[in-house]
């Protein structure tokens, strides 16, 4: 019951956020690589990019409904992969990321082996982890 609360609570949040009344009408080209290009905190400035960020980082979407994560720190790369799913509210469209198998590299909210995003246009996600304390983590697709 808290899990479902916390969710609605996330969504609720990122709806606010939009600029937009309605559901975006566009389907991002989600097949191929994203790129973290942002971090940011709960603290007002706190925005790194570059190689001024914590950790660089990697989405892979194929067209087949999998994804690979890949998180390169201090010379270290961790993986995840898991399948993908679209779920829709009445005010916008997110992209759930279900993993095989729990990893330190998971940005969720909850305790499960997933995580949300949130599209602001065909080329820029975000994660929706800063809902609850997590960076705000902006993707941009790479060309």
């Amino acid at each position: 019951m808290k899990i479902q609360i916390l969710c609605l609570m996330i969504i609720g949040f990122l709806g606010s956020c939009s600029s937009d009344d309605s559901k975006s009408d566009f389907e991002p080209d989600l097949v191929g690589s994203w790129k973290l290009i942002q971090m940011s905190g709960s603290v007002p400035n706190s925005e790194t990019s570059g190689a001024e960020m914590e950790w660089q980082e990697t989405y892979r979407f194929e067209s087949d409904g999998n994804f690979q994560k890949s998180r390169f720190r201090e010379g270290e790369t961790i993986e995840a992969s898991g399948t993908y799913r679209w779920s829709d509210t009445d005010e916008e469209r997110f992209l759930i990321l279900e993993y095989d198998n729990e990893s330190e590299i998971i940005g969720s909210c909850t305790q499960n082996a997933s995580e949300t995003i949130s599209f602001r246009s065909e080329s820029v996600f975000i994660s929706t982890w800063l809902a609850c304390d997590g960076p705000g983590l902006t993707y941009e697709k790479m060309k």
